[in-house]
């Protein structure tokens, strides 16, 4: 049956030959283009902004600034409960200060996108420059936008009692996304139908729907939003920006449609950023080397404003820091700072990576101070199957009021079939021989055991129709952003009525298709979509067997489903197609069904990875990384090991080069690809994936998502294994662990020695 079938993506075959639609090949009919006047400075009044000269430009049709914009409400937030005061959510168009470079302050629409781009140079705006706050350590208490501190058990007396306490300061540097294709809009007003259509929303396009229409005051039943091809999302795509109204507020206010794609310059400092957090931590254990305690401050850097994640990223973090091990005393003080420079969101396996290489990093540090082995240590403080519940979701149900289910999970013995199937021994060992044999590169391994979650709720909605011509066609919330999507529901879907994947038509993230649904975002589109349309595909077989069952005359429980037809037991020459079937009902048939669940699913990922890091450059080399991840089951092998090969390029490239770095004014020094290092084939190692089966009993098809497991952890091991490679005194302690960083700390060490 198609479920767990190594078959191609069936949309690659149009992606590959050229016949992919993203929003830049798009066109409507007298389509005008826009381009955003942008901020440059990270902190300034605005003292005028004159738009005249750029008015009279010849092919120029409107310009447009926050005051001809009028009152209108920020941007709200999206994930979190906690108020936010709105002086910290983004207005769409800046009016009285700008507080980052790039951010929107006018728009300028004209016939074509290059006499946009000219009229934009004659925009006139004089700026009062304010005090800028790029370092959080020199925030005021003003400009800390949230904090809270979150404790479980008495970690003071922990921390009296422990036989050992290491004491570290660990930072992950400021990060993003880099999807292939910028972000763009395409948005048509139809005045006499007072409908609003927009290409271009990726991820959660039911959200952006809502919002949009209470920010132009519209029903949202009058919006409709239509599925395009997507270049990568990475968790930074598809938030509601700026952008997002700007554009179908113009086509509305104009009567035509507009059409708006950005460039990598002006993606660098318009995308959401990520990661960039510094940590205090303790680690407290017994003379055994069994955690006691942990005790952690975490700062993170909010950017200018809060965008739709809210605080969301810093509470993951702090939410599943102790990871999967048993830590009886637990506290994290948590500050949320606001700085003048591009504002934060999640980017792939957001909080999880940082966490997990803070906890990760300190147990190899404790382990060293003990004498231990690395893997020892991790074996005397996971959490087994009788904590129950497991201890991760005392402190994540404190922090985020919301539990993962962990049902079927041992950590223990997961753990153990990584180091056998990663070869652990035997590479430790390899390291030890290759550092003998001298040489300038020094080689290590490390390892990391990490929690994730996926399978986000509340709800995701499907709807599967036979058509009256006999087709099978799935309607979906989730969106397809380039993680195989149509591919894995049509195998759900054909899997339960017989057929060929190829047959059936998938549609995701239409709002004509689907009127209510959520999105793909938090690695739960397999399970959330996926048992969506299981349930609605089991029941339209229901449908079709009744149907045939009529026509039979036959018992519905003789009748079954194969190859595109109905048939009754045992008398196959008794066979009505699908076709038929159709023609017999009279009309289409369809079902549809809500997935509804109040708690994500937990899984456990290890990963280890093997470097070399050459001691007169500080340049580090991933030779190998393997991973063994539970992901349920999987429903087709190779996208789910496709996923967790990119996770893992990705993270590895966050833990080695990718760094947003801005100078003292605020400005952005790191907006092109030539200064952002991305990994490329040249700098890809061996990765190998194990796949650990352990089926969810919460969702009919028993599957855990698998997007963001190969990002988490890498970051984690990989550091470990540059410390094991160099030796604790040369330890990395920031992410990521650039070549200039790396050389610095050896000759620290070898100045301090």
């Amino acid at each position: 049956m198609p479920f767990g079938d190594r078959i191609k993506r069936l949309e690659d075959p149009r992606l590959l030959t050229g016949g992919g639609r993203y929003v830049d090949d798009l066109l409507r009919p007298g389509t005008a283009h826009a381009v955003i006047v942008r901020g440059a400075h990270a902190h300034a009044r605005l003292r005028r902004i004159d738009v005249r000269r750029a008015a009279a430009h010849p092919g120029v049709v409107a310009c447009l600034t926050g005051a001809d914009l009028g009152a209108t409400t920020p941007i709200p937030i999206r994930l979190g409960a906690k108020p936010i005061h709105d002086a910290w959510l983004q207005p769409p168009l800046a009016v009285d200060r700008v507080r980052y470079v790039g951010e929107p302050v006018a728009v300028i629409v004209a016939s074509d996108r290059s006499t946009a781009v000219d009229a934009r140079e004659l925009v006139a705006i004089e700026y009062e420059p304010l005090p800028v706050l790029v370092d959080v350590a020199d925030a005021r208490a003003e400009q800390i936008a949230d904090a809270w501190t979150t404790t479980v058990g008495d970690v003071d007396a922990a921390l009296r009692d422990a036989a050992c306490v290491v004491r570290e300061r660990l930072s992950v540097g400021r990060q993003t996304g880099v999807p292939l294709e910028t972000r763009g809009l395409l948005a048509e007003w139809d005045a006499a139908a007072a409908r609003l259509t927009v290409w271009g929303e990726t991820k959660v396009p039911y959200f952006n729907r809502r919002t949009l229409a209470a920010m132009l005051g519209l029903d949202e039943t009058r919006i409709h939003f239509v599925e395009a091809d997507v270049g990568g999302s990475f968790g930074v795509r598809g938030e509601f920006y700026p952008e997002d109204l700007l554009v179908p507020y113009l086509a509305r206010r104009l009567r035509r449609p507009v059409k708006w794609v950005e460039d990598r310059r002006e993606h660098f400092v318009a995308i959401n950023h990520s990661r960039e957090q510094q940590w205090s931590i303790a680690a407290g254990v017994d003379a055994a080397g069994r955690l006691l305690v942990l005790d952690a401050t975490l700062v993170n850097d909010m950017g200018a404003y809060l965008r739709t994640h809210g605080v969301w990223v810093p509470a993951l973090a702090a939410a599943y820091l102790p990871g999967p091990y048993r830590v009886p005393a637990f506290r994290c003080r948590v500050s949320c700072v606001m700085t003048n420079k591009t504002p934060t969101g999640t980017v792939r396996g957001p909080g999880f990576f940082e966490g997990s290489f803070v906890r990760e990093r300190v147990l190899d540090i404790v382990a060293a101070r003990l004498g231990l082995d690395p893997a020892e240590i991790r074996r005397r403080n996971l959490t087994t199957p009788s904590d129950v519940p497991y201890a991760v979701n005392t402190v994540a149900t404190a922090v985020i009021g919301r539990e993962a289910d962990f049902a079927g999970e041992d950590f223990g013995a997961m753990f153990e079939e990584a180091l056998k199937a990663g070869q652990y021994e035997t590479r430790r060992a390899q390291c030890r021989e290759r550092n003998a044999a001298g040489g300038d590169v020094r080689y290590g391994v490390g390892i990391a055991a990490v929690v994730e979650t996926s399978g986000v709720g509340p709800f995701e909605s499907a709807r599967v129709m036979l058509t009256s011509a006999g087709a099978i066609e799935l309607a979906t919330g989730a969106t397809s952003v380039g993680q195989g999507l149509p591919t894995t529901l049509a195998q759900v879907c054909a899997d339960v009525l017989s057929i060929a994947p190829g047959d059936v038509t998938v549609h995701l993230g239409d709002t004509h298709w689907m009127p209510h649904g959520v999105g793909s975002s938090a690695s739960r589109s397999a399970v959330m979509a996926g048992s969506a349309v299981h349930q609605a595909s089991t029941r339209l077989r229901e449908a079709i067997v009744a149907v045939a069952a009529g026509h039979f005359e036959a018992s519905a429980d003789d009748v079954t489903l194969e190859h595109g037809a109905a048939i009754v037991r045992g008398v196959p020459d008794r066979r009505c197609s699908l076709r038929e079937i159709a023609a017999l009902a009279g009309a289409p048939l369809e079902a549809e069904w809500r997935h509804d669940t109040t708690r994500s699913l937990g899984s456990l990922s290890v990963h280890l990875s093997v470097v070399g890091v050459d001691v007169t450059t500080g340049a580090v080399r991933p030779e190998t990384h393997f991973v063994l991840c539970d992901v349920g089951r999987a429903i087709n092998p190779t996208i789910v090991e496709g996923q967790l090969v990119g996770g893992v390029i990705q993270g590895l490239g966050h833990a080695t080069m990718e760094e947003l770095v801005y100078d003292p004014s605020g400005q952005l020094v790191t907006g092109t690809l030539m200064d952002y290092a991305i990994p490329v084939a040249e700098r890809t190692p061996t990765v190998e994936i194990v796949r650990h089966d352990a089926p969810a009993p919460s969702n009919p098809l028993g599957v855990k998502g698998a997007g963001e497991a190969g990002t988490s952890g890498a970051g984690a091991a990989l550091a470990n294994a540059v410390a094991d490679a160099l030796g604790e005194a040369s330890a990395p302690r920031h992410l990521p662990v650039t070549a200039p960083r790396v050389k610095a700390a050896i000759d620290a060490a070898a100045r301090a020695s």
